[in-house]
């Protein structure tokens, strides 16, 4: 019987993250005839179908998901092996793909990872930002840095800082409009909503991790960009939920007032989520942001919000 072969593996592992044949033969500068070749003669190898192939898209079927998540681990556990025993054991080398959000992406990790791979030059690191979350199984990413719950229990997860958001408003707005005292009173205000991705963009999340509890709120500005948002905010527009390490800042220099802030709201803690083994490279780029990230972002006081009595 035929050893499978490690280029299946990492081969497969390419196709996923690609999403589309011609994707992949771009890549790698061959013709898509030769990649789809390849995928079925893999496929007859395993006696499975791994994709449902389509014009547009290809979709890993349950065996190929199982298949490009287990491929990442075992080349993970190979890199280790030969980090290990290899001429460049004492240093880190090889590629490290990570997928964060714009504004945390930009503001924390890029700066990070930049330090990083100048203190190892023999890493390659590239670095994807984007609007639209990713799921690590059967990608081409090492790990995504997101913010929030976890949307699949089987996946892991670093804590990379503890967060919550927050509902602030400007001085200026609360100057002429009272400052709500529940949840409930946010039906009477403006509130600036930020479009992400399919959720319910609409509804602010308030009570604790084990019991959450949504309210709608309406406004007349959204946004899909939170810089955005916290500009109309700051400019006195009406009211926003954003993360506590985006606004803490504005918080202690009175920019922007917490409101609701004897109000609970879950966890929506930095995590960069990963394969269930991931290798030497990148178990230490972890380390490096939580340490980085620690420093650059301190816990910082909120500052007590304006009494209601004060804005009525």
């Amino acid at each position: 019987m035929e050893l499978p072969e490690f280029d299946d593996l990492r081969f497969f592992a390419g196709v996923a993250a690609a999403g589309t044949l011609t994707e992949v033969a771009r890549r790698w500068g061959v013709s898509v005839s030769a990649v789809s070749k390849r995928l079925a003669r893999l496929e007859r190898r395993l006696g499975v179908r791994l994709v449902n192939r389509s014009t547009r898209r290809l979709t890993l079927t349950d065996e190929g998901r199982r298949y490009a998540e287990g491929a990442r681990e075992v080349l993970g556990r190979v890199d280790d092996l030969e980090d290990e025993i290899g001429r460049r054991r004492s240093g880190l080398h090889g590629r490290i793909a990570v997928h964060a959000s714009m504004g945390f992406g930009r503001a924390h990790v890029a700066p990070l990872l930049g330090g990083f791979e100048a203190a190892n030059p023999d890493l390659r690191i590239d670095l994807e930002l984007s609007h639209l979350p990713v799921g690590v199984g059967g990608s081409d990413y090492d790990f995504a840095v997101r913010v929030g719950p976890l949307p699949d229990s089987r996946l892991h997860a670093r804590v990379l800082h503890r967060n919550r958001r927050v509902v602030c408003a400007a001085p200026s707005y609360l100057a002429r409009r009272p400052a709500p005292r529940t949840p409930a009173e946010l039906a009477g205000h403006d509130c600036i909503v930020i479009r992400e991705n399919d959720t319910a963009f609409a509804h602010w999340r308030f009570g604790t991790d084990t019991d959450p509890a949504g309210v709608r709120v309406t406004g007349a500005m959204t946004c899909n960009d939170g810089e955005v948002a916290t500009a109309w905010c700051l400019a006195g527009r009406g009211l926003v939920m954003r993360s506590l390490w985006q606004v803490a800042p504005l918080l202690a220099t009175g920019e922007l007032v917490q409101v609701l802030a004897d109000v609970p709201t879950p966890s929506a803690d930095l995590v960069a989520v990963h394969a269930a083994s991931p290798p030497r490279r990148v178990r230490a780029v972890l380390d490096h942001l939580v340490a980085g990230i620690a420093q650059r972002l301190p816990v910082t006081p909120v500052p007590a919000p304006v009494a209601a009595s004060t804005a009525r």
